[in-house]
């Protein structure tokens, strides 16, 4: 049975960072392409960052310069590494990992960020 666990959430201060990590398990599939994806209180979801299957990155401008996202294809992981982390960066985060098994949705993880 395919999963698709995400982890890393929590509660920190402003300035400081935490690693969103994504992980499917019980595929004989490679990852392919990984995306993350925020959606605060009251508002829509909006894309944080992707990496496509060719290595192509793209971020949001609000976390530009702040985030990075990356890929163990090996072990089929996805990870979104936030630094210096600021109030508005407070949501629920999503990662969407791409692969022999389809498109999946992890579950959502709350970051919060205190001022």
């Amino acid at each position: 049975q395919v999963q698709l666990v995400e982890s890393g959430g929590g509660l920190v201060p402003a300035g400081g960072s935490l690693r969103l990590s994504c992980a499917v398990s019980g595929s004989t599939f490679r990852l392919n392409a990984a995306g993350w994806y925020r959606q605060a209180p009251g508002k829509q979801r909006e894309m944080v960052a992707v990496l496509s299957s060719g290595g192509n990155r793209n971020y949001a401008d609000s976390v530009k310069g702040r985030f990075t996202v990356s890929r163990d294809n090996a072990k089929n992981t996805a990870f979104l590494e936030m630094n210096s982390l600021k109030p508005e960066d407070t949501a629920v985060y999503y990662c969407n990992l791409k692969g022999g098994w389809g498109t999946l949705w992890g579950q959502g993880t709350q970051v919060t960020v205190s001022s």
